[in-house]
């Protein structure tokens, strides 16, 4: 990731007024909605209740990195909870997007380590060996994720960006937020939406 790329600011609904590809599905939300982290993606593929996979992105993890956990569909186990936390934390990961399930939701809380995910789950993966991917294109939340892409997360959900266009993006949602101020002020002031919002445009 570009050192001067910064999406400290910047709203994935803002991006989503604009981009209609890379939002993952609404039901991956953030167990800790204040808090929006962004960074390159440490990709990993699981296969059903095998956690192996796991226990090699954190142990390669690089400071900076938001890793990203396709479940290949999994529906029942929970593949995140208080020891991947801490491991992840130890490597300065900044956060991790999960299409599925966690468990031990209070240390992982405890610990405001950042984590979005489809909800908990009692029954946890074990280390099978069975097979599964670190570090190569993945499919979360039904957006395609490749080793590097940007990912920003926050309290309206996930956003996957290319790189290359990411700075681009991230100066127009700046400015649209910046231009929501006036919007407000205008409101507040008395106007109309009406009288505000271009008739080709819907307020959000």
């Amino acid at each position: 990731m570009s050192a001067q790329l910064d999406l400290s600011d910047i709203e994935t609904a803002t991006l989503g007024h604009f981009l209609e590809t890379g939002f993952m599905a609404p039901s991956i939300q953030g167990l800790l909605p204040e808090k929006r982290v962004f960074g390159p993606a440490l990709t990993v593929r699981m296969r059903a209740d095998d956690g192996a996979p796991l226990v090699e992105a954190l142990s390669e993890a690089k400071p900076g990195q938001v890793i990203v956990i396709d479940r290949s569909g999994d529906l029942r186990h929970g593949c995140w909870g208080a020891v991947t936390t801490a491991a992840a934390q130890a490597r300065g990961v900044l956060g991790s997007i999960i299409d599925g399930f966690i468990t031990d939701r209070s240390a992982i809380l405890a610990a405001q380590y950042p984590v979005w995910c489809r909800g908990r789950s009692p029954i946890t993966t074990k280390p099978r060996n069975l097979g599964g991917e670190v570090n190569v294109t993945v499919n979360c939340g039904g957006v395609s994720v490749r080793p590097g892409d940007i990912v920003l997360a926050d309290e309206s959900g996930v956003v996957v960006l290319n790189p290359a266009d990411a700075a681009k993006q991230a100066e127009r949602a700046r400015q649209m937020q910046i231009d929501e101020l006036t919007v407000l002020a205008r409101l507040k002031a008395g106007e109309t939406l009406a009288e505000i919002t271009p008739r080709n445009k819907q307020p959000a």
